[in-house]
């Protein structure tokens, strides 16, 4: 770790776990990719044929005229008429997982130590907004290209002291991204940013809380003189209606009697029809021969 003129004061330990992975190359450029894209706004419009203003009536006769055939004014292959497979509004958004966005960010980081274009100074502070002293503590430091300064808490004076210079851009450490790290070479850290970083995407920011699971509830054994075996075998004793209260019963009496019901007419007794007397068969002079 640097100081702000640029010589050594001391070495600190960091979280392997950011700063000491192997970069993870497609998750990387998934993630660069997912972010440009949710960028976009996406409002780019074009007016189809059937939106642009002008006639619909035939320019010409369809045969016999020697020439190609034409449709209306507004068709896509004219001056002024409508664009055909043009862009409409939509949504560019690309949603990615938490895990894979905490990798990104960590392959990055770990990308930076690799090649040597991470530094780290002990701290940033400017008494007053001064543009020179941040190119004097860049120079100090070795940097000479574009380079992105984070720090631990957003600092008005190191925003104002740098916003003129080109290809520099002041983040604090938990708007650390992934374009803003590739898209620019070197990547200055303060000391308080470091530790930000390793409680944002370090291995303790990564393990969840423990959950203490709800113990199960006991049933407990009526005591009764035997053992709490037999107790449970028993089977339980039914409960018995309660009586009516003095208070109940003395409304039940007040409650008006319902009307009797009617008794119904008894059903008239279905006649016996006689019944048709045998026909007496007679013999043909056949049977009597």
């Amino acid at each position: 770790m640097h100081n702000a003129a640029g010589k050594r004061v001391r070495q600190i330990t960091v979280d392997d776990t950011v700063f000491g992975i192997s970069p993870n190359g497609a998750v990387l450029h998934q993630a660069f990719v997912a972010q440009r894209a949710n960028q976009r706004r996406g409002t780019a419009s074009t007016k189809s044929r059937g939106e642009v203003q002008g006639s619909t009536r035939k320019i010409r006769a369809q045969k016999y005229t020697g020439r190609a055939r034409q449709g209306s004014n507004r068709s896509p292959i004219r001056v002024g008429g409508g664009v055909a497979f043009g862009p409409r509004p939509r949504s560019y958004r690309q949603a990615l997982p938490k895990k894979m966005r905490r990798l990104a960010i960590r392959s990055a980081l770990s990308g930076k130590v690799a090649d040597g274009q991470l530094h780290v100074v002990d701290k940033l502070g400017f008494a007053q907004p001064h543009t020179k002293e941040v190119v004097r503590v860049l120079h100090n430091v070795g940097i000479e290209r574009s380079v992105l300064i984070v720090t631990g808490e957003p600092d008005r004076s190191v925003l104002t002291s740098a916003r003129n210079l080109l290809k520099t851009k002041v983040l604090p450490a938990a708007y650390l991204n992934v374009v803003d790290m590739l898209t620019h070479r070197d990547l200055l850290l303060t000391e308080a940013a470091v530790r930000a970083v390793e409680g944002l995407w370090g291995s303790a920011a990564a393990k969840p809380a423990p959950v203490e699971e709800p113990k199960p509830r006991r049933r407990r054994a009526r005591v009764s003189g035997k053992p709490a075996e037999e107790a449970e075998a028993q089977p339980k004793p039914r409960r018995r209606r309660a009586a009516a209260t003095p208070k109940v019963a003395a409304a039940k009496d007040e409650a008006p009697a319902k009307p009797a019901r009617r008794a119904r007419r008894p059903k008239a007794e279905a006649k016996e029809e006689p019944k048709p007397a045998a026909r007496r068969r007679t013999r043909t002079k056949k049977e009597e021969g």
